[in-house]
């Protein structure tokens, strides 16, 4: 079989929707080596973790000869068709809520990934003409597509309710996690990057782009009914970092959180395991990937309700309203102050993320190609 992707941001994104994308076809290329796979894109740019494009031979990379921006625009969403009919694609796989125009006339058979539906549930954190643009994307790509991938229960209830996607065409698949996280980092691994952060013995951690929507605001209210314990943020700065930073001045809590804006890849599951508790206060998500890296990784998490995030962290997980610091600062305390509850839900965080192996999430794929 040959299948075709739009990877686009496999090849330029280094954040959500590239990390599933690499995190997808790297995944069906192991475990499924006997197909052909073309990845369509529309600039072929560097990256350190696209490493294991050079070690697969049944991997083939496409882009438009002629590269500049309005052209290579077009390309990808409606020229890039007449490269899958002569490459003879049998599938296409828009990574990312798209597909290209006119691609149902050609015969080609298509599944569309939609992530979330965010700047439907939170439309004050999109522009007017961007929120016109995304909908109408996502619009003719579900109904476009042979199958619609959510990858979780809560964007397939969000793509029923806000965009009448008829529900049987609609697929729950869920993303895994680049298996490093899986793996204890040696004592080595960990005191180097404890070493070169300055982490302290305890801390709290949250990873994510620091954004109004991921509520950072939340664990900085919460500090203040947490004694001592201090907080480290990973993540890509915004402007709403002087928000959060304005809040930490005035209640004389600059000290007590470290931000680390520029942590590699490779150092990430070292961090996780030297948390003490990982605080995920996002009031929407199409899944929560850090949630599921937070609990494979042996660290107890407590997050938000409202979205999906249940479903990333499992039953063993605790879960707050994400308007509400006092919860969460109790339960936090609740934590450091119990160790059975704390190893419960570091077990019970394990045996959750054991269901989302690539292996078992690699056949799911697998299977519903083959039956479209």
């Amino acid at each position: 079989m040959k299948i075709g992707y739009d990877a686009k941001r496999l090849f330029l994104n280094n954040t959500g929707l590239g990390n599933y994308s690499r995190w997808l076809v790297k995944n069906v290329v192991q475990y499924y080596p006997d197909n052909e796979y073309f990845l369509y894109t529309p600039k072929v740019k560097a990256n350190n973790r696209l490493g294991f494009l050079q070690s697969c031979s049944n991997i083939k990379t496409v882009a438009p000869k002629i590269k500049f921006k309005l052209f290579t625009s077009w390309w990808r969403s409606k020229g890039v068709v007449n490269n899958l009919q002569r490459d003879g694609i049998d599938i296409y796989h828009g990574l990312s809520h798209e597909l290209p125009a006119g691609i149902k006339q050609r015969g080609i058979k298509t599944v569309v990934t939609v992530h979330d539906l965010i700047f439907m549930r939170l439309p004050e954190s999109f522009g007017s003409i961007n929120r016109r643009i995304y909908t109408a994307k996502v619009k003719y790509a579900c109904k476009t597509a042979d199958k619609v991938i959510a990858i979780s229960q809560k964007t397939k209830d969000d793509l029923v309710e806000l965009l009448n996607v008829d529900a049987g065409k609609i697929e729950v698949l869920y993303q895994g996690i680049d298996p490093v996280f899986n793996s204890p980092q040696s004592a080595e691994q960990k005191e180097a990057v404890k070493t070169k952060y300055n982490l302290p013995e305890k801390f709290l951690l949250s990873v994510g782009t620091i954004e109004t929507r991921k509520n950072l605001l939340l664990a900085a209210k919460a500090l203040v009914h947490i004694d001592e314990i201090p907080l480290v943020i990973v993540g890509k700065p915004t402007k709403y970092l002087e928000v959060v930073k304005r809040f930490l001045t005035e209640k004389k809590l600059t000290g007590r959180v470290i931000f680390l804006h520029d942590v590699t890849f490779p150092e990430l599951p070292a961090i996780y395991q030297l948390a003490s508790v990982f605080i995920y206060p996002s009031r929407y998500e199409g899944f929560g990937l850090p949630v599921l890296e937070a609990i494979s990784s042996g660290t107890p998490v407590v997050a938000a309700t409202g979205s999906c995030l249940e479903e990333a962290g499992g039953p063993d997980s605790l879960y707050v309203d994400p308007d509400d610091e006092n919860d969460l600062a109790q339960k936090i305390n609740r934590i450091f102050a119990d160790e059975n509850l704390r190893q419960t839900m570091i077990a019970g965080g394990k045996q959750h993320a054991a269901k989302f192996e690539n292996s078992r999430l690699s056949a799911q794929l697998m299977q519903l190609y083959n039956n479209i």
